[in-house]
């Protein structure tokens, strides 16, 4: 979500980011409206639980306020410092926490058709099992795929983001892709030798 304050979405980031940094609430609080979405879908993603991601974004922005100082102006676009404090969010929080789902506990009589229970399963696991396959990608292919094709970046504010050429982006999404199909092959061959 662009800042929609001028006709220059840069200058205004970087004038809202001077008057956050001076302290004032209000200009930090467009900062907060115009990226909040896309942070939050971000840390969703890496998560899988509203709530979780809800709590992990609000960190995020509470840190981004409390060392808005340390934000060098120029070095890089805000967004992309809120996503590095997301990304080391998502880290802290799976450092100390350990996420277990006991099948046990779940109970087949309370699950309807008509409450959309079977969807929502079956978009849990689809999403279980895209996670699973990107844990087998390496770091930077997981951020180029998250940052493409969740946050919606475009490849040079991807590149910029990580500091890599954009060629270096291509062939980083490229084999994860790869990697993913290849993941994704196995899983169905293994399916069907069931």
């Amino acid at each position: 979500m662009p800042l929609k304050v001028s006709q220059d979405p840069v200058t205004d980031e970087v004038d809202l980011t001077r008057l956050s940094q001076a302290g004032d609430r209000d200009a930090f609080a467009r900062l907060y409206d115009a990226y909040i979405e896309r942070i939050y879908r971000y840390v969703y993603f890496r998560v899988a639980d509203q709530q979780m991601a809800e709590d992990i974004t609000s960190q995020v922005f509470l840190k981004a306020w409390e060392k808005l100082d340390s934000y060098q102006i120029g070095s890089s676009p805000f967004i992309a410092w809120l996503y590095r404090i997301a990304h080391n969010s998502v880290i802290d929080h799976y450092r100390t926490r350990k996420i277990s789902i006991s099948l046990e506990n779940a109970n087949p009589s309370e699950i309807s058709h008509e409450d959309g229970t079977d969807e929502k399963l079956d978009l849990q696991l689809k999403s279980r099992q895209l996670r699973d396959a990107l844990q087998e990608l390496t770091e930077e292919q997981q951020q180029v795929l998250i940052l493409k094709f969740i946050s919606q970046l475009s490849t040079a504010e991807i590149a910029q983001q990580l500091g890599k050429q954009p060629g270096a982006i291509r062939a980083l999404q490229m084999r994860a892709l790869q990697g993913l199909a290849r993941y994704f092959n196995l899983e169905s061959e293994q399916t069907y030798d069931l």
